[in-house]
């Protein structure tokens, strides 16, 4: 399959602490950034791409195997890249496969169906929409849900040159946020995404609280996210907010896969029926302690069994305790990078945009 590919270069005259700031910022969060000579390569699930700084400009170029993952990629590069520029906000224009694009690929209008509470913070919403058929991959399970302002109607962004949402300027602004596919079931046209209510409500949030039949968001991906497969013994952690991607590796992992599964919630109300073979699913009640504190300490806890030869550590929780979860990985475990994925869905204080956590 032919890969697609853009190119921008935007002129800057200072181009390499800016540069340096992105690659610094993305490293932060675990992303995949290799250095090439003078070129920064950076690689999603979705796809990849690099920035490149030269005589008072910088390169930038995307690249992914389908249009929505060529989209995601110049929009992450283009962001970064304005965000740590500042103003005066610099012109990009890309070129090359894309270029044509008007509107988000694959965004699909849905309406709420049903709405339940599976524990007392966390609320299941059922969508009903048409053409969900590529949101049941396992390979992509993380989406974008565009969130219109409370009685607010649901309007399509348009896509500027610079590869960014732009929307109507006349009428509210809808919410964008990632989320993870609970489940999906083609047939009856029916998608679930579950949503973690803080009393701090953010956008998802809020939209959970007052959602009810008919309600209308929209969908946009699928856009990466899924399980390294065929190891011999598994470690999953997280929170809340990883609760529905570990609930989905616990269905897509074959039922005689060995590990463990540690899960950090608020308290005994908060656990849910969860897990489907030899994965031992265990509890890890936060009480009063800051967010990840018991679950960083309980991964510490963790005995490899000698037998596994080729285990994998899924992790994703709050920022800090991500940042002492992948450290113990790296220099205490040492662990190789092919071996864990650990990644931050949320930050004390903050949502963290990029990170596909079900806010």
């Amino acid at each position: 399959m032919r890969h697609l590919s853009a190119r921008a270069v935007v002129s800057i005259a200072d181009p390499e602490p800016i540069v340096e700031a992105v690659c610094a910022h993305l490293a932060e969060y675990d992303t995949d950034i290799r250095r090439d000579g003078g070129t920064h390569r950076i690689f999603y699930d979705f796809g990849s791409g690099s920035l490149r700084a030269l005589s008072e400009a910088i390169e930038l170029e995307a690249e992914a195997r389908d249009i929505s993952g060529l989209f995601y990629m110049r929009m992450a590069l283009a962001a970064h890249l304005k965000e740590f520029a500042g103003a005066p906000s610099p012109e990009i224009v890309w070129a090359g496969d894309g270029d044509d694009i008007e509107t988000p690929p694959n965004f699909r209008p849905v309406s709420v169906r049903t709405v339940r509470d599976i524990t007392p913070h966390m609320r299941r919403i059922t969508f009903a929409g048409e053409g969900l058929d590529r949101f049941a991959d396992d390979e992509n399970l993380h989406l974008g849900l565009i969130i219109p302002p409370e009685g607010g109607e649901l309007v399509w962004p348009t896509v500027g040159r610079d590869g960014l949402l732009k929307w109507d300027p006349e009428r509210p602004t809808p919410a964008l946020r990632r989320y993870t596919v609970r489940s999906c079931d083609p047939a009856a046209g029916t998608l679930d995404i579950d949503f973690v209510l803080h009393d701090d409500a953010g956008p998802g949030t809020a939209f959970a609280l007052r959602a009810q039949p008919g309600v209308m968001a929209g969908l946009a991906g699928p856009v990466g996210g899924s399980i390294v497969r065929g190891r011999d013994w598994y470690l999953l952690a997280g929170d809340e907010t990883a609760l529905p991607a570990i609930s989905r590796f616990l269905e897509i992992l074959p039922a005689d896969t060995p590990g463990r599964a540690l899960i950090e919630v608020a308290g005994p109300q908060e656990e849910q029926p969860i897990g489907n073979g030899a994965i031992t699913v265990e509890w890890i009640h936060r009480g009063g302690d800051r967010a990840g504190l018991r679950l960083s300490e309980a991964v510490r806890a963790v005995e490899f069994p000698p037998s596994a030869s080729s285990p994998y550590v899924w992790a994703a929780c709050e920022f800090n305790a991500f940042k002492a979860i992948r450290n113990h990985l790296r220099t205490e475990r040492g662990l190789k990078k092919e071996d864990h994925l650990v990644v931050a869905y949320w930050r004390q204080g903050e949502f963290v945009d990029r990170a596909p956590g079900n806010e």
